[in-house]
């Protein structure tokens, strides 16, 4: 599936159902945890994200959107990281950033995006890696930020394989000393229209010696109707399992989106989202944008939606605790 496209190019080219699983409080938690399946802030406040997703590696000078987006009433921002381009010094001022402007920090990897079906992609393992290489600019900051392993970490070639690299993604950060809530997104491009993720959420997160793991889910055309992302989210839900729409839009290459149901059942049913993207979209899916060039005073039909909509951000979003 062509998904999202950076400055220079697009983006290329089990447990049994209905096992149940009741999630204690992470063993030494030290800042965001998951119970029962609710993600917790470090107050043993309940949170729901409310974001959206900023494509800062391609665009390291654009830092006025994290204040921007703090505007909108968002209570989280999702960080666009690179492998191979996303330095040390950069790790930490994307953490001071989010901190400064009142933000939960989800940063992630963007450079594991259809692996399998794109040549350039890493394997979540070798995010884990680079994680462990910027491992000082996190490590110390589990009440603000999440470590999102990496972005679409498989496309549609292989899904199968998400499972164990997860699982092995996973127990090399907490054997580094990462405590942090771990995010994983799904396999099919995030989409995880083969419900690998969801057939193996249990088993990944008893997996986890913490139990302090989310899972993320992409919303594109593959969730054009209520009935398809109510069923895929009440799987979750009804066994405990903690659950986000991690990104999303109200239109995709690949089908409409029902964005009025993902509104909708995520405010219903307390599910965080956040949408895709601030700004910086190449042209064949500029419609994604929420505002035009960077400019906050110039919201897109998109951003327009997600901001001041129904179920919408300023509508719904409360500024996390631990702030």
């Amino acid at each position: 599936m062509i998904k999202k496209l950076s400055i220079a190019a697009a983006a290329l080219l089990t447990v049994v159902a209905g096992v149940a699983v009741t999630v204690q409080q992470a063993s030494a938690a030290t800042g965001f945890y998951v119970s029962n399946g609710r993600l917790l802030d470090a107050n043993n406040q309940d949170f729901v994200m409310r974001g959206i997703n900023h494509a800062h590696t391609w665009y390291t000078g654009q830092t006025s959107a994290f204040r921007n987006i703090k505007a909108t009433g968002a209570n989280t921002i999702r960080v666009v990281l690179s492998a191979t381009n996303t330095t040390l010094a950069d790790a930490r001022n994307v953490v001071s950033l989010c901190k400064t402007n009142k933000l939960v920090c989800v940063m992630e990897v963007h450079t594991t995006t259809g692996y399998g079906d794109n040549a350039s992609a890493i394997t979540l393992s070798q995010a884990a890696d680079y994680w462990i290489k910027i491992k000082s600019a996190v490590v110390g900051q589990e009440r603000y930020v999440i470590v999102n392993i990496g972005n679409e970490p498989i496309g549609n070639n292989n899904a199968s394989r998400w499972t164990g690299d997860t699982r092995g993604a996973i127990s090399k950060l907490r054997s580094n000393g990462f405590t942090h809530t771990l995010m994983v997104d799904g396999p099919n491009w995030g989409q995880d229209h083969s419900n690998t993720m969801r057939n193996n959420a249990a088993s990944i997160l008893a997996s986890d010696p913490n139990r302090n793991v989310i899972f993320s889910v992409h919303m594109y055309g593959v969730y054009g109707t209520a009935s398809k992302i109510r069923d895929y989210l009440n799987y979750y839900t009804s066994r405990k399992l903690p659950i986000l729409v991690g990104e999303f839009g109200n239109n995709h290459s690949d089908g409409d989106v029902d964005e009025a149901t993902i509104f909708s059942h995520c405010q219903s049913n307390r599910i965080g989202y956040i949408g895709w993207s601030w700004s910086g979209n190449g042209s064949s899916v500029r419609y994604l944008d929420m505002v035009n060039s960077w400019n906050a005073n110039s919201l897109t039909s998109w951003g327009q939606r997600i901001i001041n909509g129904a179920n919408g951000i300023k509508a719904t979003s409360r500024q996390a605790s631990i702030y």
